[in-house]
């Protein structure tokens, strides 16, 4: 292979590379969207659980989330235990902001 035809390949391999970095950002922004929005929606659910003196974690829910999470993951081919370990962190975070909203409401 002569010197011209391996940069000709390194070229393309960039080229694709520049293009599969471009959709992985679009792909991250798009997360950091939908995460924005889901996290508004738990607002207000910790909102609704403290003034209705609910408790900030259902774990019967959470099991069921975890359940379907799973077989979501498996269905896309992502690995199950990534898809639990990622929900487990955002559920983390949403009973931690539902516990602040109770502490501030008295609750």
């Amino acid at each position: 292979m002569s010197q011209a035809e391996i940069q000709l390949g390194q070229s393309a391999a960039l080229d694709e590379l520049t293009s599969l970095r471009g959709s992985i950002d679009n792909i991250d922004a798009a997360l950091i969207h939908m995460l924005a929005e889901r996290f508004k929606c738990t607002q207000k659910v910790g909102v609704l659980k403290a003034t209705n003196d609910l408790p900030p974690a259902d774990p019967a829910r959470e099991k069921i989330q975890i359940e379907r999470l799973r077989k979501l993951a498996a269905d896309a081919n992502l690995d199950p235990d990534f898809a639990e370990k990622f929900l487990n962190f955002i559920v983390h975070e949403v009973i931690r902001h539902h516990e602040a909203i109770a502490a501030e409401a008295g609750n």
